[in-house]
């Protein structure tokens, strides 16, 4: 018991942002950080009926709901800085959102429009979430923690969707870079490489790969 309440209490003050909030792991991420004893839950995302429901079911004394496109670093720094504004500080970041092509983008099929649409999330958003945290726990000298969503599908190739390998590969190269940039101020920087989750985006993902074999066979 006491090494439950240990656990539980890991959270406990801290302000945490969470992109990709509304839904699948966002949102059992942000259940888990008001469950462990959260100050203050952010769910960021452009799903916003479903953001604003997830806040309202956490509860609104401690979780809220602020629409953000992280393709727009714009978005990213209002984002934090909102964040910052109201709760003080920032203690943790978790960069989790991220999207997968409408096509099988094999190397030969290779669509680059759709492929900068996947980066603009899966690499630039990353980025930018990741930069944006830093620098407010840099200017408060908070010693933080930034956690990005990278996937197993970052440890190998694949025989298709090659632009969302290649973009989870650019995360590990964002986090080992970065880990080894702030470390030195207290802040760490990791990932979780996920495999299949069930969650709506690779659900989605399945249902057009069905469809793509059907069409073929």
């Amino acid at each position: 018991m006491a090494e439950r309440a240990s656990r539980m209490g890991k959270m406990e003050g801290k302000v945490a942002i969470i992109t990709e909030g509304a839904s699948g792991i966002g949102e059992a991420t942000a259940r888990l950080f008001a469950d462990n004893a959260a100050r203050a839950v952010v769910i960021a995302d452009i799903q916003d009926e479903k953001g604003q429901r997830v806040a309202e079911s956490i509860g609104l004394n401690r979780c809220s709901y602020i629409h953000c496109d992280v393709s727009d670093e714009e978005q990213v720094i209002h984002l934090v800085n909102q964040t910052v504004s109201k709760h003080g500080r920032l203690d943790v970041m978790f960069s989790n959102a991220g999207i997968v092509s409408g096509s099988d983008q094999t190397l030969l099929n290779l669509d680059l429009a759709e492929l900068d649409r996947v980066f603009s999330v899966n690499t630039r958003g990353m980025a930018a979430c990741v930069k944006q945290a830093a620098r407010v726990m840099l200017e408060r000298r908070v010693r933080g923690s930034i956690m990005c969503t990278a996937s197993v599908a970052a440890r190998r190739g694949g025989c298709w969707r090659t632009d969302y390998i290649m973009s989870k590969h650019a995360v590990v190269g964002l986090v080992r870079s970065a880990s080894r940039q702030l470390g030195e101020n207290g802040i760490r920087v990791n990932c979780v490489s996920p495999s299949a989750v069930a969650t709506s985006l690779l659900c989605r993902s399945v249902e057009e790969l069905e469809e793509d074999l059907r069409a073929d066979y």
